[in-house]
C-alpha cells in the first residue's frame, strides 16, 4: 500500500472514529439534561419557564461538542494538511 492510499484510509477511519466518539456523549448529555429538566418540572410546574430556558441554553452547549467533532471529521477528510504532503512527494517521484 503506497503512503496516499495510507492516509487516505487513515483519514477516513479517524473521520469515523471521532464522529461515533463524538455523537455518544452529546447524545447521552442531552438525554441526562431533558430528564433531569422533565424531573424538575414535574416537581416545580411553576418553574417551567425558567427551567426551559436554562435547558434549551444547556443543550445548545451540549450540542456544540458533536459539532466541533463534525468539523474535524470534515477536516480530516477534505481539507487534511497531510494531503499535501503525500501529493508533493508524488509529484516529485513522477516528475510532475
Amino acid at each position: 500500500m503506497d503512503s496516499f492510499s495510507f492516509i487516505a484510509m487513515a483519514s477516513i477511519v479517524t473521520a469515523g472514529l471521532c464522529m461515533c466518539i463524538g455523537a455518544i456523549g452529546p447524545a447521552l448529555g442531552q438525554g441526562r439534561a431533558v430528564q433531569g429538566a422533565l424531573s424538575s418540572i414535574a416537581q416545580q410546574p411553576d418553574e417551567r419557564n425558567t427551567l426551559m430556558r436554562t435547558l434549551f441554553v444547556g443543550l445548545a452547549m451540549i450540542e456544540s461538542i458533536a459539532i466541533y467533532c463534525f468539523v474535524i471529521s470534515m477536516i480530516l477528510i477534505f481539507a487534511n494538511p497531510f494531503w499535501n504532503v503525500v501529493i508533493s512527494k508524488v509529484l516529485s517521484k513522477t516528475g510532475g
